[in-house]
This record gives structure tokens, C-alpha cells and sequence, in this order.
């Protein structure tokens, strides 16, 4: 990949101007259920560390991390599976799993954080990929990852892209805790309400519900009755979660017809399930026209609707915050008789362990229609559903805002990297944004 760099920045090769490469690539490390968090290839994705799922025992550390301990703001990269994913490492104590590798640039030479946007952009990607092997799977020897060159501007404009481009992904970050911290709020309102039943436990002992208007508590009982799923308010019937819902199916269009792709309609499949706790998803990575929609099998979802993965990887669920189709390995569930969407989509959460026990399948896991019916549940009355949809709806438009928000600010990311790290855009007073730093 040709690019006409400015005359006062150098292209060196990355072994000239690291000062440590950390290879973690090798057998894998006895894993627990606690202990100090492990990173792994499949957790670093867009430029961040997604939270880890896996931990190993505080005392294998030492012997584990015997290559090198890593320091804050490291860059780690995947050298496989996939190949050229990066992310910088925070304060946090964690350990790195295989297919990673740890860069440290040289002092007054490579400042880590341009490091970082520079191994992410286009012309970095392309050296990765010409010199990996493997036709399934790519992958890069460190003999030939060091070999790979690096676009080397003037140390304090190295510093002042990074600031730019760090300033953007530091908003994106912080949308990000925020809709967390929305979003945990609005699961303990639900809990509270649904599956631990607080106000009718405090009416019960005479007391008045905790943060609730006398209208909504005297929708609640004052004492509970049993059944076959244990205590329940009393008056609440049992039935199976599918009385509650519509299910609707999804399709593809035939990928034969290029007029039913790349179009405007999101179009939802697994790869696009939210990560971690994010509730809704506003955008796909593919699309298809109007044409594609119309002549195949799958339908537009309205804002509001719940998707779930339905098979192979069961169980994902997302709100839909802008109207999108979906392939037939999902669902979309919406709320029958006007009940309140943002419950049925926090009700679906709570029952997909349930939901997965119930698969079926010989080769993958399926959620299938008949798997709704296996699933009692206590019916919620409709009018409650509503008033709790009403209570979070602030919340939850903050959250769908803040998405959209971020990925704005993604966006112009996206076509800033590009030009700051070829120097198509230049930073006339980098000394001054290096110093403000």
C-alpha cells in the first residue's frame, strides 16, 4: 500500500523502535472461576479490552507471566484468530493469554498511545496481512512482525494525534459507563418489582414500598400465594411466557441478487448482538435495499422490538433502537396487548437461562416456537408493565442517545484516523496540543 508521507516523518521498521516485545503466544494457562482477569484474543475488539470472562489463580501468576510483566499503556495485539486487533493496556493487574503480543515504544521515539492509532490504521493492517501465513486463519510470526513499518511523525505530533484521537475514543468510553450505569439501574428497578418482589414483601409486613407512588403500589398485592414455581404475588396467574408475546421470524435475501445488499436497512444477525451488557443495537454490519426486504422472507422490526439469537449461539438479546430486518437464525419478540416493551425485553433476560436449557437440536442449540411454551412464568399484570416502561423510558432514551451519540463520534474517528496517520491532515500547532496534554 503506497502512501506519499510527509518528507519530515520516517517509515522504520518496528523493531527499530520498540523498546520491548512481550510474546505470549504458547500453550494456555490453568484457568479459574476467580483470580486475576485474563486477557484473551477474543476480548480485544475495536481498540478496547471488552470485560474479561476468564481469570487465572493468583499464585500461577508469576509463573505464567515469567516472559515479561506488561505495563500500563502497553499495546497488546492479536497475532491470530483473529490477526490485528489492538487495545492499550490500563493500571489493572491482568494476565495475557496466547495469541497476544505486548509492544512498548522506545522513549522520545514511539509514544505508546500514537501507537496504538497507528497499528489500527489502514496502511499498518495491510503490512500485518502481507506478511501473515495461513490461508483459514491468519496469522504473523514476530520474525515477520518486526519487520512490519511504521509511519514515525515528530515525536509531540505523534503525541498531539494521539490526544485527538484519544480525546474521541476517551467520549466513546465514557457513553459507554454511563449507559452501564443506566442500565444497571434499570435492572435493579426490575428485579426489584419482578423477581424479588419488594413492594408486595413491604406491604406485607405494613410498610410502604421504597421509592413508589401510592398509584403503583396499590397495583402490587399485600401477600403472596403458592404455585409451582414458588411464591408469587397473590392474584398473579401462572402461564408460559408465549401467551405474552408475537414472535416474528427473519430471513435472508439471496446473497445471489446484488440488488438485495448493500442497502440502507439494517440487517440483524449474530455478529451484531450487543457486547457485554449493552441493551440496544442501532446499526448492522450488513444492510439490505428495499427491494431485499420486499422479496424475501425476513420483516422490519419497529424501534422497541426484542431480538434473540435463536441458534448456534442462543440466548444474545437486543432492543432495536432504529427499525432493522434479521436472518432466520433470530427471532423478534414484541409485547402482545400492550404491554409494556421495555419489560418484555428485560423479562426475555431473565428467562434465557431457562430458554437455553430448553434448546433443541442434534447438531446447534435452537430456540424454536414451541421452546416459549415450556416456560412458566407468573403473568405480570398489563397495566404494571406499563407503569415500569414509563419509569425507565428516561433511561432508556438516555441510552439509545448516548449510542447514537458514540457512534457519531465513531464515525468521525473512523475518516480522521486515516488522514492524521497518513498526514493528509496536519496539526500546525502539534507542539502546543502535545503540551496541553
Amino acid at each position: 500500500m503506497e502512501i506519499d508521507f510527509p518528507t519530515d516523518w520516517k517509515l522504520l521498521p518496528l523493531e527499530s523502535c520498540i523498546s520491548s516485545i512481550i510474546d505470549y503466544r504458547g500453550k494456555s494457562p490453568r484457568k479459574t472461576k476467580s483470580g486475576i482477569p485474563l486477557i484473551t484474543a477474543k476480548i480485544v475488539k475495536n481498540g478496547r479490552i471488552l470485560p474479561p470472562e476468564e481469570y487465572i489463580a493468583s499464585e500461577d501468576y508469576d509463573e505464567w507471566m515469567r516472559r515479561g510483566l506488561p505495563q500500563p499503556g502497553d499495546i497488546i495485539m492479536t497475532t491470530e484468530a483473529p490477526l490485528g486487533e489492538v487495545a492499550q493496556l490500563d493500571s489493572r493487574k491482568i494476565a495475557l493469554a496466547q495469541r497476544l503480543i505486548t509492544l512498548r515504544g522506545k522513549p522520545n521515539l514511539l509514544d505508546n498511545n500514537y501507537l496504538k492509532f497507528a497499528m489500527m490504521s489502514e496502511f499498518v493492517q495491510a503490512e500485518l496481512k502481507a506478511r501473515a501465513t495461513g490461508t483459514t486463519v491468519l496469522g504473523i510470526r514476530q520474525s515477520e512482525l518486526r519487520k512490519i513499518e511504521l509511519p514515525i511523525p515528530p515525536f509531540p505530533e505523534q503525541r498531539a494525534i494521539a490526544h485527538i484521537l484519544g480525546t474521541l475514543d476517551d467520549k466513546i468510553e465514557l457513553n459507554r459507563h454511563i449507559n452501564e450505569t443506566l442500565e444497571a439501574i434499570v435492572r435493579t428497578i426490575f428485579k426489584s418489582w419482578f423477581v424479588d418482589f419488594d413492594p408486595v414483601r413491604a406491604k406485607a409486613d405494613g410498610r410502604k414500598p421504597a421509592g413508589m407512588d401510592a398509584e403503583t403500589a396499590a397495583l402490587f398485592p399485600d401477600s403472596f400465594e403458592e404455585t409451582e414455581l414458588g411464591m408469587v404475588p397473590k392474584g398473579w396467574r401462572m402461564g408460559h411466557f408465549d401467551e405474552t408475546i408475537e414472535l416474528i421470524g427473519g430471513g435472508t435475501p439471496k446473497t445471489s441478487v446484488p440488488e438485495y445488499w448493500d442497502g440502507d436497512i439494517p440487517w440483524f444477525s449474530i455478529v451484531d448482538a450487543p457486547e457485554n451488557s449493552d441493551v440496544f443495537v442501532i446499526d448492522t454490519e450488513k444492510k439490505i435495499t428495499k427491494r431485499g426486504l420486499k422479496e424475501s422472507s425476513t420483516r422490519l422490526l419497529l424501534k422497541g422490538t426484542t431480538i434473540i439469537t435463536a441458534r448456534g449461539t442462543v440466548g444474545k438479546c437486543a432492543l432495536v433502537g432504529n427499525p432493522m430486518a434479521m436472518n432466520q437464525s433470530c427471532y423478534g419478540v414484541r409485547a402482545k396487548d400492550q404491554r409494556g416493551n421495555y419489560f418484555n425485553y428485560f423479562a426475555l433476560r431473565n428467562l434465557v437461562s431457562e430458554l437455553q436449557r430448553s434448546t433443541h437440536g442434534s447438531v446447534f442449540d435452537t430456540i424454536t416456537s414451541e421452546t416459549f411454551k415450556t416456560i412458566q412464568t407468573a403473568i405480570v399484570p398489563i397495566e404494571l408493565t406499563r407503569i415500569f416502561d414509563k419509569k425507565i423510558s428516561l433511561f432508556m432514551e438516555q441510552i439509545l442517545c448516548s449510542l447514537h451519540e458514540s457512534d457519531t463520534i465513531i464515525t468521525i474517528r473512523n475518516l480522521l484516523l486515516p488522514k492524521l496517520l497518513s498526514g493528509e491532515i496536519r496539526l500546525k500547532d502539534y507542539e502546543v496540543i502535545a503540551e496541553a496534554k
